[in-house]
């Protein structure tokens, strides 16, 4: 079998070396084996490994949630309803924060609709209104 040094690793996933260094510490891909002079020695397929996180991390998905991912790979008896059930969750999610941003564009707006763009600072409607203690 061959094997790769982090380097080449990095350059083939399109990662940064200490971005790899990261995922190995959470556990995302294996520590590797060492040469005898210290180096990591990869082997090929972790550059799929890395391929599928940053996929999965394109599609929003948290370390935490690419990783229970992984693990249903490794698990006797998961099927793809389990990850069918974890895409529909992260649906959910995403449709919560698209919600949550769209209120806070909004408030934005009226905000941004209350401001002149002119005078002091002491004026600004904006500033004020991020002054306001909650109620």
């Amino acid at each position: 079998m061959s094997t790769l040094t982090i380097g080449k690793i990095a350059r083939a996933a399109g990662l940064g070396v200490e971005t790899i260094r990261f995922y190995e510490r959470q556990g995302l891909i294996a520590e590797p084996a060492r040469s005898d002079s210290g180096y990591r020695q990869y082997g090929p397929e972790t550059i799929r490994r890395l391929q599928f996180i940053v996929r999965a991390k394109g599609l929003g998905f948290t370390l935490q949630e690419i990783g229970d991912l992984l693990d249903l790979r490794a698990t006797p008896g998961a099927g793809c309803a389990d990850v069918q059930a974890r895409a529909e969750a992260k649906i959910a999610d995403i449709e919560e924060r698209i919600a949550q941003l769209d209120a806070m564009k909004r408030a934005l707006g009226e905000l941004v609709v209350q401001c002149r763009g002119e005078g002091p600072l002491s004026d600004c409607p904006i500033l004020d209104a991020l002054d306001e203690e909650a109620p």
